[in-house]
C-alpha cells in the first residue's frame, strides 16, 4: 500500500538508517548487559532506500558495542504487521526497536508487545504536538514518533487561475468547481483513496471529521459514529459518486493509482500524502509546475486531516533496552530528521524545520504540510483496530456504491464498532 510507503517509505528511513549494522557479530561485555545496553535488531518494512550512509557510519563510531542488526519484512503493510505480531506474541527477544505504523501503536501495547517509555526521556516538546498522541494509549507513552503524514489537496492551478477561482476551502466549493468546471477541460473533478483497504478508512476517518463528527473516543470503547456529523461527512462521499464528481473510476484508486491519475492530467483534484508533490513536480509529469497543494476542505471551512507516519517503540521482550532508547533518540534527534527530509522527501516530525527558510525555499509546501500535520488526528484508536478499519472500510464501499443512505450506514456501522469494542 502506497499511504504505507509515504508511511512506508516512512517506515523506511529507519530501515536505511541501520542497514549497514547487520553481520558484524559484535557482543557487548557482561557488565554493558546487565545495564541494558548491547547490539540490538530493527524491524521495519522492506523496499530499503539508500540514502543514509553518513549516518550509519556516526552510529559506527559512537556506539561499537551496540551495533543495530536489520531485519527486513515485506514491502506490504499488512503483511509485515502480522510477521511483527507473529514474532512478538511467541514470546522471543528477536526484535529489539520496532518501526510501526502511528495506527498500530493502540494495538501493541494493549497486547502487551511493546513497553511504555519515560516521557522525560525524549524531546517531545520538540515535536509537532499532535504526532505525540500518535505515540500513546490509555495514558501513557509507549513510543516516539519518527515521521508524520498529513493528507492534503492537490489542485490543478492553471485550470483554477483560467477560470478565476481559488482553490476550495468548503466542502461546497469542492463539489462546485469538480461538477461546473473539471468537464470543460475532459478532467474528473476529484478523488482519494476510495478502494476497500486501509486508504479508505483514511478517507472516512477525514470526512467525518473534517465534518465535526469522530468514529471512535477515548480507548477505543466509547462509539460515535451514529452522529449527525458522521452522516454529513458519509453523504459528501456519496453525493460526490452520484452526482458525478466523483468518478466510478476512483472507486478502485489506492495512493498510486490516483497520483497517476493526477500526475497525468486526468484529475482537477486530489486526495493524497506528501509525496505526491515530488512526484507530480518530477520531469515527465503532465502537471508539472502547473498545479498546487492546499489543506483539506471540510464542510464549513477547512477540514480535518488523519495523520499518518510512523513510530519506534522497544519491544516489551527487548534485550537491550537502554540501547533501544538510545536509538530512537538518535533516529529522531533534530539532525537526522532533518536528512529525513531531505534526502528522503518524507515529512519529519521535528516542528523547527518546518520553520527553518532554507528547508522552506527548497520544499515549499512545508507551512501547508504544518498547517494540515497540527490540525489531524489520529485514526480511531483501539486495541483491535484492524476489525475497526475492516468494519469502517466495507460500510464506505457500500456508501460510495449507492447501496446504503449514510443514515443506514452510520447506524450499522455503529452497531459493528459495538460488537468489536465489547470483544474481550
Amino acid at each position: 500500500m502506497r499511504w504505507m510507503r509515504a508511511a512506508g517509505r516512512a517506515l523506511l528511513v529507519a530501515a536505511v538508517l541501520v542497514a549497514g549494522y547487520s553481520g558484524f557479530g559484535v557482543h557487548a561485555d557482561a557488565g554493558a548487559a546487565s545495564r541494558g545496553r548491547g547490539p540490538l535488531t530493527l524491524v521495519t518494512a522492506g523496499d530499503l532506500t539508500d540514502y543514509l550512509p553518513p549516518l550509519l557510519d556516526d552510529w559506527n563510531r559512537g556506539h561499537p558495542d551496540e551495533r543495530v542488526t536489520l531485519v527486513e519484512l515485506p514491502d506490504s503493510a499488512d503483511e509485515t504487521r502480522a510477521q511483527m505480531i507473529s514474532e512478538l506474541r511467541s514470546g522471543r527477544d528477536r526484535f529489539d526497536v520496532l518501526n510501526i505504523d502511528v495506527a498500530w501503536t493502540s494495538e501493541f501495547a494493549a497486547a502487551g508487545w511493546i513497553s511504555p517509555l519515560d516521557r522525560d526521556r525524549f524531546p517531545l516538546d520538540a515535536f509537532l504536538r499532535p504526532v505525540v498522541d500518535t505515540a500513546t494509549f490509555d495514558g501513557r507513552l509507549y513510543a516516539v514518533p519518527y515521521v508524520t503524514n498529513a493528507g492534503l489537496l492537490y489542485y490543478r492551478k492553471d485550470i483554477l487561475d483560467r477560470e478565476g477561482e481559488q482553490p476550495p476551502r468548503t466542502w461546497a466549493e469542492l463539489a462546485r468547481q469538480a461538477r461546473t468546471i473539471a468537464p470543460k477541460y475532459g478532467l474528473d473533478g476529484y478523488a482519494g483513496q476510495f478502494l476497500p483497504y486501509e486508504g479508505l478508512t483514511v478517507n472516512v476517518t477525514e470526512a467525518v471529521h473534517s465534518a465535526g463528527g469522530s468514529i471512535l473516543r477515548d480507548d477505543g470503547t466509547r462509539v460515535t459514529v451514529d452522529s449527525a456529523a458522521a452522516r454529513t461527512g458519509l453523504r459528501f462521499l456519496a453525493d460526490g459518486v452520484r452526482d458525478g464528481w466523483i468518478s466510478r473510476d476512483a472507486l478502485g484508486y489506492k495512493e498510486e493509482e490516483s497520483r497517476q491519475a493526477f500526475q497525468d492530467g486526468r484529475l482537477l483534484f486530489l486526495r493524497n500524502w506528501p509525496y505526491v508533490y515530488a512526484d507530480a513536480g518530477a520531469d515527465g509529469s503532465k502537471v508539472a509546475g502547473r498545479f498546487g497543494a492546499v489543506p483539506l476542505p471540510g464542510a464549513d471551512g477547512p477540514g480535518t486531516s488523519v495523520l499518518g507516519g510512523s513510530n519506534l517503540a522497544v519491544s516489551s521482550h527487548a534485550r537491550h533496552p537502554a540501547s533501544a532508547a538510545d536509538l530512537i533518540s538518535y533516529l529522531t534527534s533534530e539532525r537526522v530528521q532533518r536528512q529525513v527530509l531531505t534526502k528522503g522527501s518524507l515529512p519529519p516530525v521535528r516542528a523547527a524545520l518546518y520553520e527553518d527558510p532554507e528547508l522552506i525555499r527548497a520544499y515549499p509546501y512545508l507551512p501547508t504540510l504544518r498547517q494540515s500535520v497540527l490540525s489531524a488526528v489520529p485514526r480511531p484508536k483501539s486495541p483491535r483496530y484492524d476489525q475497526v478499519s475492516l468494519a469502517v472500510q466495507a460500510v464506505a464501499q457500500d456508501v460510495m456504491a449507492l447501496r446504503q443512505t449514510p443514515e443506514q450506514a452510520a447506524a450499522r456501522l455503529a452497531h459493528e464498532l459495538g460488537s468489536i469494542s465489547r470483544k474481550g
